[in-house]
């Protein structure tokens, strides 16, 4: 017999290869997008350079927000995993929920369309295509749109399900308040300086402003005096402000009401902030900036001892100094005693810069409220450890673990019951 020689198997690449392979096209495809960008850029006349970058920061920090606050919830469930929190049983969400690897997979996919498509439109306006630079941002909005209404079974069609469906119980708070209700509605005020750029973005889309000069008038339809921005800015704050009272309705707990009160001290200064531009520059300085500096102040201090002692847990900071034992508030992170020095310092100087993302009147470097608001989210990236943290606690405090009964009272909670045990 002869010797059949079998033929040797094509040698796969390892994981780490195609990992780093990915990582190099990656980086290669953004410096790319930024020397075409920049280049484009350099071809416009210098006097018209920077108004035009701020009309295009409009249409595309939005999305760059939002994908940075994908990114960073990708890292929020990294480190649940790594943790003993089941997050799955705290957002009431099934086993096909996705994991941090599925939602740095969408992220990585909206940082390359989103400066793709920033970087196309300042090519074809520097080279004199300005209709089909308008475009751009126009195709870029209607494809997201598109994704999350997508009504079949792709793209994760039950997460998106479940987003769609969570923002119309925060819009129309009518049922009990459940915890994925309240938590994504506290992360939207974080977001409020996202959807007021949404809103203005998608004003000029419609009223077909884009890549033109009709914008430049502040006191247009969607010019930057437009009364549309307090009110968008103003609406987070109130779904959360009805979520309380709606919670305070199904369990009579007066902390509801004092939550909601917090909520409430936002509207002054979005309001305050919003008059400048309707009253006389006299009046402003003399009755209304001391008005809006102090309803600022109060914002942000009742907002940074919430934060504290009911959000977190951490009433009186006397907690952060017993981390030599196990504690009910470090079972995520045992007893890393800097963590919880570094998130109250830093939550007290970044709700400082509340006031700053709130008034339209502060707002003339667009670069300096892309920063402001962008700290604002990392703020909240940090928020999240430790409101998941407690809400998990709570829930395994009686003996370590999730019993039945106690899934079947919470599932019955949220299917009508008015006993609603989430601190909102």
């Amino acid at each position: 017999m002869k010797n059949i020689v079998l033929p040797m198997e094509k040698a796969m690449p390892s994981p780490t290869f195609l990992w780093r392979f990915k990582v190099v096209l990656f980086l290669m495809w953004g410096l790319t997008c930024c020397k075409v960008g920049w280049d484009s850029v350099m071809r416009m006349d210098a006097n018209l350079r920077d108004l035009f970058l701020y009309e295009a920061f409009l249409y595309y920090n939005p999305l760059l927000l939002v994908t940075m606050m994908v990114w960073l919830w990708g890292i929020n469930l990294w480190v649940f995993l790594q943790s003993s929190i089941s997050y799955p049983k705290i957002f009431e969400i099934d086993q096909n929920h996705l994991t941090h690897k599925e939602i740095w997979k969408c992220s990585t996919w909206m940082t390359i369309l989103v400066p793709t498509s920033m970087t196309a439109y300042l090519y074809l306006y520097s080279h004199g295509e300005v209709s089909l630079a308008a475009s751009q941002p126009v195709l870029l909005y209607i494809l997201f749109a598109v994704i999350m209404i997508f009504p079949f079974d792709i793209f994760y069609l039950s997460s998106r399900y479940f987003i769609l469906r969570t923002l119309w119980r925060i819009a129309f708070p009518l049922q009990p308040i459940s915890f994925p209700d309240f938590f994504v509605a506290d992360i939207l005020t974080s977001m409020s300086k996202v959807l007021s750029d949404l809103e203005r973005s998608v004003c000029r889309m419609v009223n077909k402003q884009v890549a033109t000069i009709a914008w430049l008038e502040a006191d247009s339809v969607c010019g930057s005096h437009s009364v549309a921005i307090p009110m968008v800015l103003v609406l987070p704050y109130l779904w959360r402000l009805l979520q309380c009272l709606r919670q305070y309705k199904d369990t009579k707990d007066k902390a509801c009401l004092l939550n909601a009160l917090k909520y409430s001290t936002a509207f002054p200064v979005i309001f305050l902030s919003a008059l400048k531009y309707h009253v006389f520059p006299e009046k402003w300085t003399t009755v209304y900036r001391p008005l809006w500096l102090f309803s600022s102040l109060i914002n942000s201090l009742y907002s940074f001892y919430w934060d504290i002692t009911r959000d977190w847990d951490l009433s009186g900071f006397s907690r952060i100094f017993k981390f030599n034992r196990q504690s009910a508030v470090s079972n995520m992170i045992y007893g890393r005693q800097w963590l919880y020095f570094w998130m109250i310092g830093s939550n007290f100087i970044l709700r400082g810069s509340w006031t700053y993302k709130l008034s339209a009147h502060l707002r003339h470097n667009y670069l300096t409220v892309f920063a402001i608001t962008l700290l604002e989210m990392f703020r909240r990236f940090q928020w999240i450890f430790f409101r998941v943290e407690k809400e998990w606690n709570k829930m395994t405090r009686s003996g370590g673990g999730i019993q039945l009964v106690e899934s079947e009272k919470e599932e019955e909670k949220l299917l009508g019951t008015t006993n609603n045990t989430h601190d909102v």
